[in-house]
């Protein structure tokens, strides 16, 4: 008896040891050190990954990349300390990550360092202006003068008095004259005869609640002087602006950069838009560009974009979101100048 059963058992082991090795392992998906898995990782600035900013519509691009199966796996870690910027980029680096996308100026320094560390690795440093060129790291960055355009051309199709108002950073600031410049030259475009005022913040290295009360006084002086649409240009000083216009009823604020009706809920009473930097997009292009083995070097340029109108949406009227979709259209396929010089 005890034979027997040894006889019918081995047969069955012998079976399924041959079914075992005639069946294809599945990949792990997550182990991205092997070649055929491709990874991309994201470091955040210390505002962290839900920011509604700059960490938040890098992450949508690289979550974006996931659901079109451009990258296998994704993961990003939050920065709490700025003395960890290299270290949390080696993390991902060491751990196989095919992609690394930086979020933020303030990642410059680091990230130049870690793509000389890692030739093998590809890097994007969002809002990072390269002066120098390295094979595998890009800087997606964004040409100001475009923002301004949008939001000049949106300004002076949705005033009554005629009269706009740009208040913004130090004119020091490269992107604050580029701002001014392309805000000009949008409202121009829509009329030539419009009429508007500018004005750069005086002060240098003030505490930025310095410069938000500045922004609010030089909205109120806009306001009293006829202005009834006022584009926050300075990331300084516009929450005083956003915060001073809401105030005055009938008044209309554009924001810059961000979708600022997420950040400055106050000022809902005059958002109409805001001018955006289309990080998501611009992050999910090159991660596919890497995927496809087109990276570039140097710097990319990201395409600007109109926030949502929110609480507005209905009282837009239909001919000016055309228009606003066709400027931007235009700037992005290059069919359309802001004739500013850029630096």
């Amino acid at each position: 008896m005890p034979k027997k059963n040894v006889s019918i058992i081995t047969p069955l082991l012998l079976i399924g040891l041959m079914l075992a090795a005639c069946t294809k392992a599945t990949p792990d998906k997550t182990d991205c050190t092997r070649e055929e898995i491709f990874c991309v990782g994201l470091v955040t600035d210390l505002e962290g990954i839900t920011d509604q900013s700059v960490n938040q519509m890098a992450w949508q691009g690289v979550l974006q990349a996931q659901a079109d199966k451009v990258a296998d796996q994704v993961k990003y870690i939050e920065t709490v300390d700025a003395k960890d910027y290299a270290n949390n980029i080696s993390i991902l680096a060491e751990a196989g990550y095919d992609v690394i996308v930086t979020a933020g100026n303030n990642y410059a320094e680091a990230t130049i360092s870690a793509a000389r560390s890692h030739p093998d690795r590809l890097f994007i440093g969002v809002e990072q202006q390269q002066s120098q060129f390295l094979p595998n790291l890009v800087g997606l960055v964004f040409h100001d003068d475009q923002l301004g355009f949008l939001a000049g051309a949106l300004a002076a199709q949705v005033t009554k008095t005629n009269l706009i108002a740009v208040v913004l950073d130090a004119e020091m600031a490269p992107a604050a004259v580029a701002l001014k410049e392309g805000f000009e030259a949008g409202a121009k475009y829509i009329n030539t005869e419009i009429g508007i005022i500018s004005a750069y913040y005086p002060g240098e290295g003030e505490t930025t609640s310095m410069e938000a009360r500045w922004g609010a006084s030089a909205t109120a002086e806009a306001v009293q002087n006829g202005a009834d649409v006022v584009f926050a240009a300075g990331s300084k000083v516009g929450k005083g602006v956003l915060l001073e216009a809401a105030k005055h009823p009938g008044i209309y604020c554009i924001g810059a950069n961000d979708d600022l009706w997420n950040i400055y809920r106050e000022a809902a009473p005059c958002l109409i838009s805001s001018a955006v930097k289309q990080i998501n997009a611009g992050v999910y292009q090159l991660v596919k560009m890497a995927r496809e083995g087109a990276f570039p070097s140097g710097n990319y340029f990201g395409t600007p974009g109109m926030g949502p109108y929110h609480d507005f949406e209905s009282l837009v009227p239909p001919p000016v979101k055309e228009r606003m979709s066709a400027i931007i259209t235009g700037l992005e396929e290059g069919t359309l100048s802001t004739n500013v010089a850029n630096p």
